[in-house]
C-alpha cells in the first residue's frame, strides 16, 4: 500500500512492504512556495516524494537490499572488422558506385555495404547519400546516433566485402575532427555517445538540488558545439510572405525587457536504456538522468517578435528556430514551435542569455538560447541564429524525421514519419534517484532511505 500525505508546504510518501516485513519509508520536505515558478514544468521536485518501486528489485537478506546491477556495455569492434570469407574491393570500385543506377555502396571500417534498398528508408532522407562511393565514418562522426548496436547490426546485413588493405583508411586519411572545438565538461558526466557529445550526471545527484548546477546540468549536442564570438553575434528575426525582417545583436537584446523563469527541460529519450529491457528502442543510451531544472534569464519571445508587428492572434501557424550548429554541408539543427505558444504571455517562452545566474555555458547554446517550458528539449534549440514566423513547421530533419509520437506498435518495417505528429508537449517522468543500481543498503528500524524526481 502506497500513500500521499500532503501537509502545509510539504509533500511526502510513506509506503510500506508487508510480506517481507520490510517497510519502504521516505520524507522530503520542500517549500514548494519559494520555488514555485509560473512555468509549466516548474513543479519538477528534485529529492521529492517516491513515486514506484517498479524500477528496482529488492531483495532481503541479513538486513541488507541489494540493487540489481546495470548492465556492462557492449565492444563495437568486430562490426567493420574484416572478413576472410569476402571479396576485397579498390577504393577505385567502390567510388563508381554511388547511385541507384550503378548501386550505392559506402565503407564502414575494413567494411563494404551495398545500401541501394536502404536509401529510401534512411530516417535522414538524402543525407545519406553524402557518403555514397565512400566512407560514411565522417558523416558517422557528426550523427553520433549512428553509434548504436542495432545500427551496426542492419549495416552488417547489408555487408558486401572488404576494402582493400591498401586502401583501407585512404577515404578518410584527411579527415579532420570537426568536434576539436568542443569545450571541456565535467568528468563525472557519463556520456551517452562522445561524438556529438551527449551525457547525463549521475542520477543520485539530482535528488541534492532542486537546481541543476550548470557542470552537471544534462548535454544533448546534435552536431558540433559552434564558435560564436559575442561582439559580432547577430540574431535575425524574419516574417515568411513578408518583407519584415529584424536583426538584433546581443547589446540589442540585452536592452529589451529581461524576464526570468524557473524550468525544466528533459530529452525525449530520457530512460530509454530502461525501455529497451522491455523492448528494443533505437536512439541513444539514456539512463533517467537526461533532465534538469534551472533558472534562465533572457527576454520573452513574445517580446522580440512584437518588434517586428507579430501579435498574438496574428494569422500564422508555426514559429521556427535555426541554430548556429551545422553539418558538413552547412545545414543547420533545426525545429519550430506552434505560434499560439511563442506569443503567449503563459508560456513564457524566453530567449535565454543566463543560466542559473552566469552566461549561458557552450554546451548549453551560448550566447542564445531557446527556452520552452513544458515542451520536449529538441524544441529548446541551442545557439539561436535566426527565427522565422511561418504557416508552415520547421522543415528540419529533427523535426520532420525525428522526434515524433508513434503507438507501440510502430517500427521501423512500418514507420511514416510523414503522417506522425511531431513531439512537443512532453510530461516530466520520475525517477528513483537514491539508492542508486548496485549499490547496498541497509535496513534501519524496518525503513531505507530513498530519493527521487518527480513532476508535483
Amino acid at each position: 500500500m502506497y500513500k500521499y500525505i500532503r501537509l502545509t508546504n510539504t509533500l511526502r510518501y510513506s509506503g510500506e512492504r508487508i510480506n517481507n516485513g520490510i517497510r519502504l519509508c521516505c520524507t522530503h520536505e520542500f517549500n514548494s512556495n519559494k520555488h514555485r515558478s509560473r512555468s509549466h514544468t516548474a513543479g519538477l521536485l528534485f529529492g521529492a516524494a517516491v513515486s514506484s518501486l517498479l524500477a528496482y528489485k529488492i531483495y532481503k537478506e541479513n538486513k541488507f537490499v541489494y540493487l540489481k546491477e546495470a548492465e556492462k556495455q557492449i565492444n563495437t569492434d568486430k562490426y567493420g572488422a574484416y572478413q576472410p570469407n569476402l571479396p576485397e574491393y579498390s577504393l577505385e570500385e567502390v567510388t563508381k558506385h554511388a547511385t541507384k543506377s550503378t548501386k550505392i555502396w559506402v565503407i564502414f571500417r575494413r567494411g563494404v555495404y551495398d545500401i541501394t534498398s536502404f536509401v529510401e528508408e534512411h530516417p535522414g532522407g538524402d543525407q545519406i547519400m553524402l557518403g555514397a562511393g565512400n566512407s560514411i565514418e565522417p558523416f558517422w562522426l557528426l550523427y553520433g546516433v549512428h553509434n548504436q548496436i542495432q545500427i551496426y547490426e542492419m549495416l552488417e546485413k547489408m555487408r558486401i566485402g572488404n576494402i582493400s588493405e591498401k586502401d583501407a583508411g585512404e577515404s578518410v586519411k584527411d579527415m579532420s575532427d570537426p568536434y576539436h572545438n568542443d569545450p571541456k565538461r565535467h568528468p563525472i558526466l557519463k556520456p551517452a555517445s562522445v561524438k556529438p557529445f551527449n551525457a547525463e550526471a549521475p542520477l543520485s545527484l539530482l535528488a541534492d538540488n532542486f537546481i541543476s548546477p550548470n557542470e552537471l546540468f544534462y548535454v544533448r549536442n546534435h552536431l558540433p558545439v559552434p564558435e560564436v564570438d559575442i561582439s559580432t553575434y547577430e540574431l535575425e528575426v524574419e516574417v515568411e510572405g513578408t518583407k519584415k525582417k529584424l536583426v538584433l545583436s546581443f547589446k540589442d537584446l540585452e536592452r529589451l525587457q529581461k524576464h526570468t523563469i524557473t524550468a525544466t527541460i528533459m530529452c525525449a529519450g530520457n530512460r530509454r536504456s530502461e525501455m529497451s529491457k522491455l523492448k528494443t528502442v533505437k536512439g541513444l543510451d539514456w539512463g533517467c538522468a537526461a533532465i534538469g531544472n534551472a533558472t534562465y534569464t533572457g527576454v520573452r519571445l513574445r517580446d522580440v517578435l512584437d518588434k517586428v508587428g507579430i501579435k498574438e492572434g496574428s494569422d500564422y501557424k508555426h514559429v521556427q528556430f535555426e541554430g548556429l550548429d551545422t553539418d558538413s554541408t552547412g545545414k543547420s539543427y533545426g525545429a519550430s514551435i506552434p505560434f499560439w505558444r511563442a506569443v503567449d504571455k503563459k508560456c513564457d517562452v524566453l530567449l535565454a542569455y543566463e543560466m542559473n545566474g552566469k552566461p549561458l555555458p557552450k554546451d548549453h547554446g551560448f550566447p542564445i538560447r531557446v527556452v520552452v517550458p513544458g515542451v520536449v528539449g529538441a524544441r529548446n534549440v541551442k545557439w539561436l541564429g535566426k527565427i522565422v514566423v511561418s504557416q508552415n513547421e520547421s522543415d528540419s530533419h529533427w523535426q520532420q524525421n525525428d522526434y515524433k509520437g508513434f503507438s507501440p506498435s510502430i517500427d521501423w518495417d512500418n514507420v511514416d514519419f510523414s503522417t506522425a505528429p511531431a513531439i512537443q508537449e512532453l510530461p516530466v517522468t520520475s525517477a528513483i534517484c537514491k539508492p542508486a543500481p548496485g549499490s547496498t543498503v541497509k535496513i534501519e528500524d524496518g525503513c531505507i532511505f530513498v530519493q527521487e524526481f518527480s513532476r508535483e
